[in-house]
């Protein structure tokens, strides 16, 4: 097998204390430091919150905006699982067909069916909402599900390198048993794991003890 390609030049961060925008518009400083002339493909995948793709519209200018496609398949269970006993081959094969589906491009055709089978069911209630609230969410952010358009680019889909990175930084470090943490506390040991993972700790030591030097020594060292 060949070795799995890892990121080059990867950078992970978090805050606990600064506000949403304030972190978009850190990506978007990182983003132009990288790559002044833009030349990269620019890609954000968010989940389907409108507040959260309004930000990064309105922050990210030029960056292609993907809804994840992990949360596209929760909405698909929770579809199916109208139509078919949770569990069953028939679940899971009408997720399976909706999924290729979606990942062709088709997404007017899945949401017109799933519609079209709320009708033909005659469903009511709570077991209607449940379909159309999942047909809403398709329908509503089909300009940033055209899957097979950026699977033909080579761009992600899925937000799977997110999620693995808020549990590697976050989750791991921070929710230990018995553990508390002041924002303050929590910030800081956030920051330096972000430098820990992001394989800049080494660096950073070498620059806080130098900082530390120059604090203490304003004019330098003399040996006697």
């Amino acid at each position: 097998k060949k070795k799995r390609l890892k990121p080059e030049n990867k950078r992970v961060w978090a805050s606990l204390k600064k506000s949403k925008d304030d972190v978009i518009r850190e990506i978007a400083e990182e983003c132009q430091r990288r790559d002044p002339e833009q030349t990269k493909t620019r890609v954000a995948l968010t989940a389907g919150e409108i507040a959260l793709q309004q930000r990064v519209l309105k922050l990210l200018p030029g960056f292609r905006l993907i809804l994840d496609f992990l949360h596209v398949m929760q909405r698909l269970w929770k579809a199916a699982h109208v139509f078919h006993k949770e569990g069953s081959q028939q679940a899971e094969g009408w997720v399976k067909d909706r999924a290729l589906r979606l990942l062709q491009g088709d997404v007017d055709g899945v949401v017109r069916g799933m519609r079209i089978s709320a009708a033909r069911r005659k469903l009511r209630g709570k077991r209607l909402e449940t379909v159309e609230v999942s047909a809403a969410y398709l329908e509503r952010n089909r300009h940033y599900m055209v899957y097979d358009q950026y699977l033909a680019e080579g761009l992600p889909i899925a937000t799977g390198n997110v999620e693995g990175a808020a549990k590697n930084l976050v989750k791991d470090r921070m929710e230990g048993s018995g553990m508390r943490w002041s924002l303050d506390g929590g910030e800081a040991m956030l920051r330096l794991r972000a430098l820990y993972l992001c394989g800049d700790f080494d660096a950073y030591w070498d620059y806080h003890i130098d900082q530390e030097r120059h604090e203490i020594y304003p004019l330098g060292m003399s040996t006697l």
